[in-house]
C-alpha cells in the first residue's frame, strides 16, 4: 500500500504557475514540478472540495490549469468530525477568517488518516510555530495528524 498524501491548494498553484523571477519561489516551483513528474506515482494522492474551490479562484486560464492538474485525484469528503476538528484548529491556531480553509485542509487530512499533507503554505500550515499546536489539537480530538511538509521533502 502506498503512503497517502493530501494535496493542499498551493501545490497545484506552484505546479502550473508562470515561472517566478524570485529565486526562492522558482526553486519551490521546480521542486513541485519534480515531485509531480518523478515521485507522485509513489503515493496515493487525495484532495478535498476546499482544494477545488480555492483552485477555481483567480485568473481564469490559471484556474483551468490548476483544475486540470487535479483531474482524477480522489476527493475526500468533509465529515462532522472534520468540521469539528477544523473549528478547534481555527480557535487554537488563532487563524484569521480568510485562512479558515487552512484548518479544514488539516482536519480533512487528519480525519481521513492521510500519511502526509503537502503544502507550500508556510504561514498557517507548515510553520514551526503552528505545527506543535496542530499536532496537539489533532491528538486531543483523537486523530493522528498527518506529517506536514513540502514537495522538497518528498523528492
Amino acid at each position: 500500500m502506498k503512503p497517502s498524501v493530501y494535496i493542499e491548494t498551493t501545490i497545484p498553484s506552484y505546479l502550473v504557475a508562470r515561472p517566478s523571477r524570485d529565486v526562492v519561489l522558482a526553486g519551490h516551483q521546480q521542486a513541485t514540478r519534480d515531485f509531480w513528474s518523478q515521485r507522485r506515482h509513489e503515493f496515493d494522492l487525495f484532495i478535498s472540495s476546499y482544494v477545488l474551490e480555492e483552485s477555481r479562484g483567480g485568473e481564469a486560464e490559471m484556474a483551468e490549469r490548476r483544475l486540470q492538474s487535479l483531474h482524477g485525484i480522489p476527493l475526500l469528503q468533509e465529515t462532522p468530525e472534520s468540521g469539528a476538528l477544523a473549528l478547534r484548529l481555527v480557535a487554537r491556531l488563532g487563524l484569521p477568517q480568510r485562512a479558515e480553509a487552512d484548518a479544514y485542509h488539516i482536519a480533512i487530512a487528519a480525519v481521513n488518516k492521510m500519511d502526509f499533507l503537502l503544502t507550500w503554505n508556510c504561514t498557517h500550515i507548515n510553520n514551526l510555530h503552528m505545527l506543535r499546536r496542530i499536532e496537539e489539537t489533532c491528538r486531543e480530538a483523537g486523530f493522528v495528524p498527518p506529517v506536514i511538509g513540502t514537495p522538497e521533502e518528498l523528492v
